[in-house]
Protein backbone atom coordinates (compact mmCIF):
# COMPACT_ATOMS: atom_id res chain seq x y z
CA UNK A 1 0.00 0.00 0.00
CA UNK A 2 1.52 3.61 -0.83
CA UNK A 3 2.08 6.20 1.41
CA UNK A 4 -1.03 7.97 -0.05
CA UNK A 5 -3.44 5.17 0.64
CA UNK A 6 -1.98 4.69 3.80
CA UNK A 7 -2.95 8.44 4.97
CA UNK A 8 -6.50 8.14 3.11
CA UNK A 9 -7.08 4.83 5.41
CA UNK A 10 -6.23 6.86 8.62
CA UNK A 11 -8.24 10.17 7.77
CA UNK A 12 -11.03 7.49 7.32
CA UNK A 13 -10.21 5.61 10.02
CA UNK A 14 -8.69 7.48 12.76
CA UNK A 15 -9.89 10.83 11.99
CA UNK A 16 -13.51 10.21 10.75
CA UNK A 17 -12.89 11.91 7.44
CA UNK A 18 -16.81 11.36 5.57
CA UNK A 19 -15.19 11.49 2.43
CA UNK A 20 -14.60 7.98 0.93
CA UNK A 21 -11.18 7.11 0.06
CA UNK A 22 -11.55 6.75 -4.17
CA UNK A 23 -12.74 10.52 -3.72
CA UNK A 24 -9.80 11.96 -2.14
CA UNK A 25 -7.67 13.93 -4.33
CA UNK A 26 -4.20 14.09 -3.01
CA UNK A 27 -3.91 17.85 -3.93
CA UNK A 28 -7.70 18.41 -1.73
CA UNK A 29 -6.70 20.45 1.38
CA UNK A 30 -7.34 18.52 4.29
CA UNK A 31 -8.73 21.04 6.31
CA UNK A 32 -11.10 23.00 3.64
CA UNK A 33 -11.71 20.07 1.43
CA UNK A 34 -11.87 16.93 3.59
CA UNK A 35 -12.81 18.85 7.27
CA UNK A 36 -9.82 18.19 9.16
CA UNK A 37 -10.62 20.33 12.35
CA UNK A 38 -7.40 20.97 14.59
CA UNK A 39 -8.03 17.84 17.18
CA UNK A 40 -8.18 15.94 13.59
CA UNK A 41 -4.63 17.36 12.90
CA UNK A 42 -3.17 16.44 16.09
CA UNK A 43 -5.26 12.58 15.88
CA UNK A 44 -3.43 12.40 12.39
CA UNK A 45 0.27 13.07 13.60
CA UNK A 46 -0.32 10.44 16.20
CA UNK A 47 -1.46 7.69 13.22
CA UNK A 48 1.36 8.88 10.83
CA UNK A 49 4.06 8.71 13.27
CA UNK A 50 2.36 5.11 14.51
CA UNK A 51 1.61 3.83 10.97
CA UNK A 52 5.55 4.86 9.41
CA UNK A 53 7.37 4.35 12.65
CA UNK A 54 8.53 7.95 12.69
CA UNK A 55 8.26 11.11 14.73
CA UNK A 56 6.98 14.79 13.77
CA UNK A 57 8.49 17.09 15.64
CA UNK A 58 7.01 20.09 16.25
CA UNK A 59 8.48 22.28 13.99
CA UNK A 60 7.22 19.90 11.15
CA UNK A 61 3.66 19.90 12.36
CA UNK A 62 2.99 22.85 10.65
CA UNK A 63 -0.14 23.67 7.55
CA UNK A 64 2.14 23.90 4.79
CA UNK A 65 3.08 20.01 5.57
CA UNK A 66 -0.19 18.68 6.72
CA UNK A 67 -2.25 20.59 3.57
CA UNK A 68 -2.56 18.36 1.29
CA UNK A 69 -1.96 14.43 1.50
CA UNK A 70 0.51 14.76 -1.27
CA UNK A 71 2.73 17.67 1.58
CA UNK A 72 2.22 14.73 4.03
CA UNK A 73 3.65 12.39 1.54
CA UNK A 74 6.45 14.29 1.04
CA UNK A 75 6.97 14.77 4.96
CA UNK A 76 6.92 11.06 5.54
CA UNK A 77 9.59 10.33 2.53
CA UNK A 78 12.01 13.12 4.16
CA UNK A 79 11.57 11.17 7.30
CA UNK A 80 11.72 7.89 6.23
CA UNK A 81 15.05 9.23 4.18
CA UNK A 82 16.74 10.67 7.50
CA UNK A 83 15.57 7.94 9.58
CA UNK A 84 18.94 5.77 10.52
CA UNK A 85 18.73 2.07 9.27
CA UNK A 86 17.73 -0.40 11.77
Amino acid sequence: MSIADTIKNILVAHVYVEVPTDQMGEQDSLRDVLGVDSLGFVELRVQVEEAFDITISDDDFTPEHFATITSLTSLIERQQAAAPAA
